[in-house]
């Protein structure tokens, strides 16, 4: 696959997005995740709301733009959910890039599909969804 398949304009837009989502200094519940294979570092920060839903996403995004336009489409859908449908969600896209389920339901995704073809870049697409389940077991935690 060429580079102009998975580098297209609508992901490198997505990552644009990242400067929407900036880091939220007050939030309880904060993640970071790292990926191995080629280092993409993500911070989420998570505030939910009185019905326990998220109610904003702040980003700290150091990868290439998949991770980036992954991030990004988190962060544009997460907003109105429940921790446990984040965490499904999550789970379902790893179970995906292993070839072990469906598609998760998650819109966007086509900006990332195909990166599913290079294993060497499902570290950065799994890094904010990583980032974003850590914030959510992080009550209370320091930053």
């Amino acid at each position: 696959m060429s580079a102009q398949k998975l580098y297209t304009p609508q992901l490198l837009a997505a990552a644009m997005e990242l400067a929407n989502y900036p880091p939220i200094e007050t939030a309880l519940l904060h993640g970071e995740a790292r990926s191995p294979t080629c280092g993409s570092r993500v911070a989420v920060d998570l505030v939910l709301d009185e019905m326990n839903c998220i109610e904003r996403v702040g980003l700290t995004v150091t990868a290439c733009a998949v991770g980036q336009g992954s991030a990004a489409i988190l962060a544009r859908h997460a907003l109105g959910m429940s921790p446990d449908m984040l965490r499904a969600a999550g789970e379902s896209m790893a179970a995906w890039l292993e070839e072990e389920g469906p598609a998760p339901h998650w819109p966007d995704l086509t900006l990332i599909s195909p990166a599913r073809e290079y294993p060497a870049r499902h570290g950065a697409i799994l890094a904010p969804w990583r980032a974003a389940i850590a914030a959510l077991s992080s009550a209370g935690g320091a930053r």
